[in-house]
């Protein structure tokens, strides 16, 4: 809730950016304690300078080479290292005409920039200055948490710098700042746990922190030293130290009534996270030696600060996790969402410690809580679905939906996730937190009139305690509550999917448990069936046996055998399929070995010792298993009976598969091709081939004959 003292400047025609345009970067001057040489970086001419040079350095600076200047060979310092924008090299000191100066070189475009600052006889531990800051770091290490590190921050920094009052001070998400901790003399008042408005610290100035990291003001009512000749005013200062700032800034620190002042980067992955801010109620200069050393102590807080935000992140994640081990496994039971969220309501809520739930489906509402009204409920759910997100989170409801003002009391803050199943929607309320925001004096920057009636931008002139009063939101949803929020919609989704599963099972179970049933009629059928089956084949083969004994002429007796054979390869085929589970395809190879297994006990012992099968396992549909089974039966009592002139002689079987299509090779040794045999048995072979619509060649073996069939494994699609 923004305060009302923002009215007053409505309407006025100042704008209140116009800070973030201001150009800090190229004021064209300097702070008066310092000295500043230009050169062009290929001559190494001093073509431009500031500050007090010809009392400090030279009465004819202006033209000389900058290493005579410097006292030292500026060419070679900077072969050793580059410099480039944003960088600093630190050259040797020098003795000028009053004083000693340190050195530090810059660039910027086509110039050398060389900043002198005046140098410390004794800065504070110069023996013990790695010892010190190894000491500050553990100090840092062990604070408890982050809290307590920014307090051992701001007095270890005050402890560094001398300054009457530092303070650790952090950007919000809204760009304004609040002072986190504060160190300081016991006479003056404290500004811990202020907010400092965005508008305090402009854009541009937040960039130029995270370039030049440290920036000291030794002396606030200072008259800045330009650059000569004026030509030269324009030349980008951003890395250097004693760069003249904002007359607004000056005004600003003057206001508060601080003498000098310094600030110190904290800087987390490039990102500007905060400052040291240092104020001094009289003049003080920050050396550059203790700059240094407050930005190498300022990056080693920034690693703590990291370090504890993500202890504290990781010890929240573990929390919610234990806390929903708890409750998703009772999400795996059958049922209705409605019944299953019914049941874990109360830890539901006190997973994301909100003051209310709820779960709608529909117009069905049930929650446990702290809520609104079950309308109020329905149509917050209704909002969040119609964005579109898994997961909708937002500490000030009203900011985004309108109605929600009249309840923010109970649902300021809303966690929502949109789950698939039954369009059900489970929402977390928390209650409104009326804040008191206290602001060091009144966050809005003055407008004053000047002289010729115009109005002009000016910093508070107060800095007393300020206070407005935020209304509308509640606690803010951290990011692992919000992680934890995506992880219960996986759950939720997960169980969906279980009971879905399970359904699926019980469903097949049922099916499998009818297709048992089939099974164990079609098995007693098929027992039946095969018994008579067989025993009708058994009461012909016998009859066609003693019918052959019986006859006395040898032409019949020969037909009674070959019908004899022919009906065992019909009957091994019946038992074939009895036996097998999958009737409607057979492995080839096994029902040609069985078969011609039943022929050798047919043909006698003589010729059984002469068949040598070669079979590759083939699947075939079995209706065309049964053709190639006759035509193969033929084809071996056609060689037996014509191959070696009535006496027993080696017969070969070989089956091969190529591609989609078998090859049945028959072979003998006997005396090949005898006539133009035409009975019954190659009419029938005549007719199965076709049925195939496969090819049968007969070929010579030299000697003997080899009788080959080609048919495709299965019928040719119409």
């Amino acid at each position: 809730m923004k305060d009302e003292s923002a009215s007053a400047l409505s309407g006025s025609a100042v704008d209140l950016t116009d800070c973030d345009r201001e150009p800090i970067h190229i004021p064209g001057a300097i702070q008066p304690h310092g000295l500043l040489l230009v050169a062009h970086r290929r001559t190494l001419e001093v073509i431009a300078g500031a500050g007090r040079l010809e009392e400090e350095l030279a009465p004819d600076w202006l033209g000389r080479p900058l290493g005579e200047l410097l006292q030292q060979d500026v060419a070679a310092v900077l072969a050793d290292v580059t410099v480039g924008p944003g960088g600093t090299l630190a050259a040797a000191s020098i003795t000028g005409l009053t004083k000693t100066w340190s050195v530090s070189i810059h660039r910027a475009g086509e110039h050398l920039l060389a900043e002198l600052e005046p140098e410390r006889q004794s800065v504070a531990r110069p023996g013990a200055a790695l010892a010190w800051l190894n000491n500050a770091a553990t100090q840092f290490e062990r604070a408890s948490d982050l809290p307590a590190l920014y307090a051992q921050a701001a007095s270890i920094f005050r402890q560094l710098t001398g300054f009457d009052r530092v303070m650790i001070y952090r950007f919000l998400d809204d760009g304004a700042g609040r002072v986190v901790a504060e160190d300081r003399h016991p006479s003056l008042g404290t500004f811990l746990h202020h907010h400092f408005p965005a508008s305090d610290i402009p854009r541009q100035a937040r960039a130029l922190y995270l370039r030049n990291r440290t920036r000291s003001i030794c002396e606030t009512r200072y008259h800045p030293a330009p650059i000569r000749p004026a030509e030269f005013a324009t030349i980008d200062l951003s890395d250097v130290g004693i760069r003249s700032v904002s007359p607004i800034h000056l005004q600003y620190l003057k206001n508060m009534g601080v003498g000098a002042s310094a600030s110190i980067s904290i800087v987390q992955d490039g990102v500007l996270w905060g400052l040291v801010a240092c104020h001094h109620n009289s003049e003080r200069l920050l050396a550059r030696e203790e700059r240094e050393a407050a930005n190498v102590l300022a990056s080693g807080l920034a690693r703590q600060i990291r370090a504890k935000e993500e202890a504290h992140a990781y010890r929240e994640r573990l929390r919610l996790r234990t806390a929903e081990d708890q409750v998703v496994p009772r999400l795996n039971s059958d049922g209705a969402v409605w019944d299953l969220v019914a049941e874990v309501m109360p830890e539901l809520r006190a997973i994301l410690d909100a003051d209310g739930f709820a779960v709608v489906t529909g117009r069905r509402v049930t929650g446990h809580g702290k809520r609104p009204d079950d309308l109020e409920i329905i149509e917050i759910a209704r909002f969040a679905r119609q964005r579109g997100a898994e997961v909708f989170a937002t500490r000030e409801l009203s900011s985004v939906l309108d109605e929600a003002a009249a309840y923010r009391a109970e649902a300021s803050g809303v966690l929502a996730v949109c789950l698939p199943e039954d369009k059900a929607t489970l929402l977390w309320f928390r209650a409104e937190r009326i804040e008191e925001v206290r602001w060091a004096g009144n966050p809005h920057k003055a407008v004053a009139g000047s002289s010729d009636g115009a109005l002009a931008l000016t910093p508070r002139a107060s800095f007393e305690s300020w206070s407005t009063e935020v209304r509308g939101c509640a606690r803010d949803w951290s990011l692992e509550e919000v992680e934890a929020g995506h992880r219960l919609r996986r759950a939720f989704a997960e169980a969906a999917q279980g009971r879905a599963t399970r359904k699926l099972n019980r469903e097949l179970q049922r099916a499998l448990a009818d297709k048992d049933a089939l099974l164990q009629q079609k098995d007693v059928l098929m027992k039946e069936v095969n018994h008579r089956v067989q025993n009708s084949l058994q009461l012909v083969s016998a009859f066609l046996s003693l019918e052959a004994k019986a006859s006395g002429d040898p032409k019949v007796t020969e037909h009674l055998t070959e019908a004899q054979a022919r009906l065992s390869a019909v009957a091994l085929v019946h038992r074939r399929l009895y036996r097998d589970e999958q009737v409607e395809t057979v492995d080839l190879s096994r029902y040609l070995d069985e078969l011609i297994g039943d022929l050798k006990t047919s043909l006698g012992a003589d010729w059984a010792g002469q068949i040598a099968l070669d079979l590759t396992p083939v699947l075939m549909p079995t209706d065309r298993a049964i053709n190639i089974g006759l035509i193969l039966t033929e084809l071996v009592i056609n060689a037996t009976k014509y191959a070696y002139g009535g006496r027993s002689g080696p017969v070969g079987v070989k089956l091969e598969q190529y591609g989609r299509r078998i090859r049945l090779v028959v072979s003998d040794r006997g005396s090949g091709v005898t006539g133009n045999r035409v009975g019954f048995g190659s009419r029938m072979m005549t007719a199965m081939v076709g049925r195939l619509s496969g090819e049968l060649d007969q070929l010579d073996n030299e000697p003997g004959l080899r009788v080959v069939l080609t048919a495709p494994i299965e019928d040719a699609p119409r």
